[in-house]
This record gives C-alpha cells, structure tokens and sequence, in this order.
C-alpha cells in the first residue's frame, strides 16, 4: 500500500483525491510497488517563503519545495526504476531495497510542500484548472522524492 498523508489548513481547499491520484499515477509510471509513503502539505505564501530562505536560500518564489526524508533512498530508488525499465525483473517494492526497514514495512520518502497562493497564480498564468496544476505539480514533486531531477524528467 502506498500511504499518502495530507496536510493542509481549511483556507486551502485542495483536492485530496487530486493528491493521492498525482501520487499513485507517479508510482505507477516508475512500477513502484506498495510500502512507501509520501506527505504533502500544503502552506501559504509566508511559510514557503520561509521555508525557501531556509532550505535554498535563493529568496526566489517557489511553486513547490521537496524534502527527501534520506538520499540514500532516493538514489537507490532511481537505480532500481532505472535497470527495472530494461529488464522483466519484478517492480520495486520497499522490502527489497535493503534497508533496514521500519517495524511497520513502510519506507516514507519525505514531504512535498505546496505553496497554495503560486498554484493559484500558475494555473491563472498556464490557464489552467488549479486541480490539474496541483497534480502536475504533485507528480513533479513525487518525482524529486523518487531521484528524478529537473536534467533527468527532460
């Protein structure tokens, strides 16, 4: 199973199953198995700021900022997706990556924060429904938990 938890303030009204569709259609693209999960929280303006000056220091605005609980995870998943694409060897699943796995099975890969206020201006500017902008948004994120950086989604 593949756990997907949703933070969010009520002055956000995301769509939660836009969400968890984003996270599932990304597994599934890369044949990821069940045993893993991904948080999204959703934030306004001032906490990504905050956020972003923290974390990058670039003091740029950002749609949406990714927190990869472990890199080691994140390499080892995207080498495994990747030699998983060239032979019919079984999908990646979290018991087989050779960690030392948590009592519960489940191998969490970290956070995907959206910045409510910029989803609502890119999808005006990309003209766009916002629920579309949210999962091409979360997808991307899943993806950077995953190992994919921007040179590699290209």
């Amino acid at each position: 199973m593949v756990n997907v938890l949703i933070k969010t303030d009520t002055r956000y009204p995301v769509n939660r199953k836009t969400v968890r569709r984003a996270v599932f259609d990304t597994f599934k693209k890369f044949k990821i198995d069940a045993g893993f999960e991904v948080s999204v929280i959703v934030v306004g303006a001032r906490k990504m700021k905050k956020l972003t000056d923290d974390f990058l220091g670039d003091f740029q605005k950002h749609q949406i900022l990714t927190f990869a609980l472990n890199e080691e995870s994140k390499t080892r998943i995207l080498k495994e997706t990747e030699a998983n694409d060239y032979d019919s060897s079984p999908s990646l699943s979290a018991k087989s990556q050779g960690f030392v796995n948590p009592p519960d099975g489940i191998l969490r890969l970290g956070d995907v924060v959206l910045c409510w206020p910029e989803v609502l201006i890119s999808a005006s500017e990309d003209d766009v429904m916002v629920d579309q902008e949210v999962y091409d948004l979360v997808c991307h994120g899943t993806e950077h938990l995953l190992g994919y950086g921007h040179s590699s989604l290209d």
